[in-house]
């Protein structure tokens, strides 16, 4: 199903000192659900900080671009006129698209804390763009294989950087006492702005019957959004937003050592996670499903790409895709705004399990006729259980990781999120006919998703020795 190949819900909204950013694309988490409610009032107490109205500005500008790139891309590569993709190729563009956030992102630190914040933003939305642009000259050209996708490896490896350096930068732009608030807004209102220039880009499309030269024009657009985030950026002060000149002495030698500490720090935080049974079983419950979401992404683009639409215009799926994304995105908000209330009636284990039960009882029984009508209600039950258990997971990892390891521990999560991600569409590809239609592979999901609750019901029920 679309999206959801992203860092996971909250993990932007972490205590202050172990701030996350959000990845292209992705559909509006929100923040923990204990301050989900006051969103808008946070966004007015942020918003009145003059330099964080510049930082913001720069965010929102360039996640626009980034959902443009995402439809203008995904849109070429998987509803193109001139192929059928077919499940191999399906899994390799998610893995380049969706590992660079987890591999890059760990070590980003390293060097965002020797270099100026502002000059990463500047340079890198910049170069960002011209890399933007020989992307669009390879879609223009119809080029469809390793040259596109290295390509789309410098776009999205560039972009990991600007993205770190924006929560990197945070706390030089907001008063202690609203970090949180600015923690929670700020990776909020840009998934909202990815999410909504993306489906405009795929708007746009369905309404000029677009082909190749279209999907061109359309990451041009999202370059041309890079090179406005870079110029807002270029507004601030080139010392405003870190690192220190004593900070960065501090860091003048050794970066060998430090990217050392950033492989070593990663271990530590899974052994911290899987030593604890809270953490652990909640971890492996988002696992669960983040594989059973990467087999249901590929299986959808190839569904309405090479079986309900097989005969028609690439076009046509794309139009009615568009519909499915649509839906699997107001199943995301439905569990920001569910959530907050069932948590409080129910435990965060009774309700990740449940959500896990709801979805293999609902695979089970709409998954096999493979019509696109019970494939919508797949949609929005996969975007609310998807949502639902990241949020849940989440929290239980800010509550019960300590601080010493809860930055560790989140870089981990990202790590986990997509990696597992990727692995369920890249294994499945083995095994998926490329119409997408296998009865026996959606019925395996629904047994697994029944398997992941009941496996977390028993695991999380007992405590870790000596606690």
């Amino acid at each position: 199903m679309p999206a959801g190949g992203k860092p996971p819900a909250g993990a932007a909204a972490t205590t202050p000192g172990t701030q996350r950013s959000r990845s292209v694309g992705q559909p509006p988490a929100g923040p923990t659900p204990d301050r989900r409610s006051s969103f808008i009032g946070d966004l007015r107490v942020v918003w009145a900080e003059h330099d964080f109205r510049r930082l913001f500005s720069t965010r929102l500008v360039s996640q626009s671009g980034d959902g443009l790139f995402t439809a203008g891309l995904g849109g070429y590569v998987f509803f193109n006129n001139t192929n059928f993709v077919n499940p191999a190729a399906g899994a390799a563009a998610f893995a380049v698209l969706y590992l660079p956030y987890s591999l890059i992102g760990p070590f980003a630190g390293v060097f965002i804390d020797r270099w100026s914040r502002r000059q990463i933003l500047v340079w890198s939305a910049l170069i960002r763009s011209v890399f933007v642009a020989l992307t669009a000259g390879l879609v223009a050209s119809g080029r469809l294989g390793v040259p596109l996708y290295v390509g789309v490896l410098l776009v999205l490896g560039v972009n990991r950087f600007f993205l770190s350096s924006l929560s990197a930068a945070l706390p030089h732009v907001v008063a202690e006492d609203k970090l949180v608030m600015a923690n929670s807004v700020s990776p909020t209102a840009g998934g909202i702005m990815a999410s909504v220039a993306g489906l405009a880009g795929l708007g746009v499309h369905v309404v000029l019957h677009g082909g190749q030269g279209e999907y061109a024009v359309t990451l041009l657009v999202a370059g041309c959004c890079y090179i406005a985030a870079g110029l807002v950026s270029a507004t601030m002060p080139r010392g405003l937003l870190g690192p220190s000149q004593e900070a960065r002495q501090r860091h003048a030698v050794g970066i060998g050592r430090d990217l050392a500490a950033v492989a070593v720090g990663l271990t530590a935080g899974a052994r911290y996670i899987f030593s604890r049974r809270g953490p652990a079983s909640a971890l492996a419950a988002t696992g669960g499903n983040r594989i059973f979401y990467g087999i249901l992404f590929l299986m959808s683009l190839l569904l309405w790409r090479n079986y309900f639409y097989a005969g028609e215009s690439a076009n046509k799926a794309l139009t009615h895709y568009a519909v499915l994304t649509l839906i699997v995105a107001v199943g995301y908000g439905a569990a920001a705004f569910v959530t907050p209330i069932v948590t409080r009636w129910l435990t965060k284990r009774a309700w990740i399990a449940s959500l896990l039960i709801a979805s293999a009882v609902t695979f089970g029984a709409l998954g096999p006729p493979f019509t696109q009508p019970t494939f919508l209600v797949l949609g929005f039950v996969l975007g609310l259980a998807g949502q639902g258990i990241a949020i849940c997971t989440t929290t239980i990892l800010q509550e019960e990781v300590g601080d010493d390891y809860r930055g560790r521990a989140f870089s981990f999560y990202d790590m986990f999120f997509n990696a597992l991600f990727v692995g369920g569409a890249g294994v499945s590809a083995a095994f998926m006919p490329v119409s997408g239609k296998s009865v026996g592979l959606i019925l395996a999901i629904a047994v697994g998703y029944a398997l992941t609750a009941g496996g977390y019901l028993a695991f999380s029920r007992q405590r870790p020795v000596g606690s």
